[in-house]
């Protein structure tokens, strides 16, 4: 048994397919075949089903497949044990972003950490929360940025920083003449909303203390750009709420319509996350502290409340 085996194994879990698997395993075919069926002779159960399309995991090879995700993560440790002893920040390292993070936060602390870190190769996706959750259990992903508490086992949360919500009402709606607003004033059916898989949209619902129900007005519209829900609120069709740091970038006039929330401020909290194992670790650290060092200057906010992005029933 080798590692190079239980590899080869989880990507066949993964894709269902031999052909993908080898294709994302960059070796032929064949090879990856020949390995894993090797590997099944020696252990004496089959870990595939290969009767079936998509090709099903047996159940000893879910058992199998789970050891092995173990067994690999455990492997890749001791690179990073030398690593550490080095002191050495290099290497390749997959970062995921949430969607209503990403645009605000990336142009911030980017170049600092590549001056900084020169040989770190990092590769950052665009994910929703749901996608880097299951990425980085599946070793696709070495951390996450992403509101949280998530509260998922595996994982381990590191805040960043706390972002304040902050109303976007224009002066002709019923709140526009309001100095600063409070969650009681706010009203579910009169707020524009992203569309469903958006962290922040979870956040508002729970804010708003509401659930999920459909809006009984003439139109019900769910959008995953903040600039189309601007736009619309401009046009009279409702208000809207921002995460802090997106209102920094908005242009006079439309500064114009922000609006405060009364102390203490409803804010999300934004964490590095990571899988438990803590693989290239000091990647992470590095990452934590430069965004933090950053974020710490935009946001002078101290008496915050957090809202949790948690589904509430």
């Amino acid at each position: 048994m080798t590692i190079t085996q239980l590899q080869y194994v989880l990507a066949v879990a993964e894709y269902q397919n031999f052909t993908l698997a080898a294709e994302k395993s960059f070796v032929t075919q064949p090879t990856l075949s020949m390995q894993v069926q090797k590997l099944e002779d020696e252990l004496g159960v089959l870990i595939f089903d290969r009767s079936k399309k998509p090709i099903s995991i047996t159940e000893a090879g879910k058992k199998i497949v789970a050891q092995a995700k173990n067994i690999v993560n455990e492997a890749n440790r001791i690179k990073d044990i030398v690593d550490q002893e080095k002191g050495y920040i290099g290497g390749e390292f997959v970062l995921g972003v949430i969607p209503t993070i990403m645009p605000t936060l990336l142009p911030m602390f980017l170049r600092n950490f590549i001056k900084k870190y020169p040989k770190v190769q990092l590769i950052i996706k665009e994910q929703n929360t749901e996608e880097l959750i299951r990425n980085i259990q599946d070793g696709h992903l070495d951390a996450g940025i992403a509101a949280t508490p998530l509260e998922i086992e595996y994982i381990r949360e590191r805040p960043l920083y706390y972002e304040p919500f902050v109303g976007y009402i224009p002066e002709n709606h019923r709140l526009g003449s309001m100095d600063k607003i409070s969650p009681k004033d706010l009203d579910i059916q009169d707020i524009l909303l992203l569309q469903d898989g958006h962290c922040f949209r979870d956040g508002i619902i729970n804010l708003c203390k509401s659930d999920r129900e459909e809006n009984n007005g003439q139109f019900r519209i769910e959008s995953g750009s903040f600039e189309t829900l601007l736009n619309l609120s401009d046009e009279g069709m409702g208000m809207t709420l921002l995460p802090y740091l997106h209102t920094l970038e908005l242009g006079e006039s439309k500064k114009s319509n922000l609006k405060y929330f009364d102390e203490p401020v409803p804010a999300r909290e934004v964490s590095l996350i990571y899988h438990k194992s803590e693989l290239k670790i000091q990647i992470t650290e590095a990452l934590r502290d430069v965004i933090s060092g950053i974020v710490r200057g935009a946001i002078a906010f101290q008496d915050v409340k957090i809202i949790s992005p948690l589904n509430k029933k």
